[in-house]
């Protein structure tokens, strides 16, 4: 189980929102925060701590150059998603990503586009590939969301497609979008599930805002998932402090 930091990017800024929120057309958008700063001061910070793994997410247009600042920050130390494709992800990791992230590329028009999933492998390599299985609950299950997680698709997360998937690639990400930025607790029965599923490196991302959410998030996750916190962290306008996290997680190790 390790702390894997983020650099959320929208307009071209950091920023933390509500995730659901999130619209083409920017309209009843929700900003918990937008920083002062540049995406490589945080890439620099997470790169003084030894933070690795953590992942640059383009929140529409306008934030390649945001994104490739972090990347050049901090070669090797982040990932990055948010309309990656076959044609342009080689761009990201000449600048810099240990991996490249997807989700829409490889679900599109609702459902699971393998000719898609073929192309960014032989474009990246398995071990440079990370989905992204961002999802919501429909009927007590969990399905894949996808074009700014506005659109479900017929992709059921469950432990037979998660076994089938991991076979293409080096992660996944999974954001539980119905409570990501919300700051409202984790998704408990996500995770419990996620713990007796996956079998590779798998980092879950929506809702922890304490160290009591960060405790029973280790216990059901048998300490085998690990773990984004955004907007609750104090460096994102939160009042969780970013240092004693880090060094919670020193202390795990």
């Amino acid at each position: 189980m390790n702390f894997k930091p983020c650099i959320d990017l929208h307009d071209g800024k950091v920023k933390q929102i509500v995730g659901e929120t999130l619209r083409i057309d920017n309209e009843g958008l929700i900003e918990n925060f937008v920083s002062e700063h540049s995406s490589s001061y945080y890439a620099k910070l997470f790169q003084r701590d030894n933070l690795k793994g953590g992942h640059v997410i383009m929140l529409g247009k306008g934030n390649t150059d945001a994104a490739l600042e972090a990347l050049s920050a901090y070669p090797q130390g982040l990932q990055v998603g948010g309309g990656i494709q076959a044609d342009n992800a080689q761009l990201y990791l000449d600048h810099g990503a240990s991996h490249v992230i997807v989700t829409s590329y490889i679900f599109r028009d609702g459902k699971f586009q393998k000719d898609n999933l073929d192309k960014i492998l032989n474009a990246v390599g398995k071990e440079r590939l990370v989905i992204d299985l961002s999802c919501k609950e429909k009927d007590g299950k969990w399905f894949v969301v996808s074009n700014q997680w506005t659109q479900f698709t017929d992709f059921e997360v469950n432990a037979e497609n998660v076994a089938y998937l991991e076979q293409f690639c080096d992660e996944f990400l999974i954001h539980a979008v119905d409570v990501e930025g919300k700051q409202q607790g984790f998704q408990k029965e996500l995770v419990s599930a996620l713990a007796d599923w996956v079998s590779i490196t798998t980092t879950y991302a929506g809702g922890v805002r304490s160290f009591t959410d960060l405790e029973q998030f280790k216990g059901l996750s048998k300490e085998k998932i690990d773990i984004t916190i955004g907007s609750a962290l104090d460096i994102f306008g939160g009042a969780l402090s970013y240092d004693e996290v880090v060094q919670y997680f020193k202390m795990i190790e």
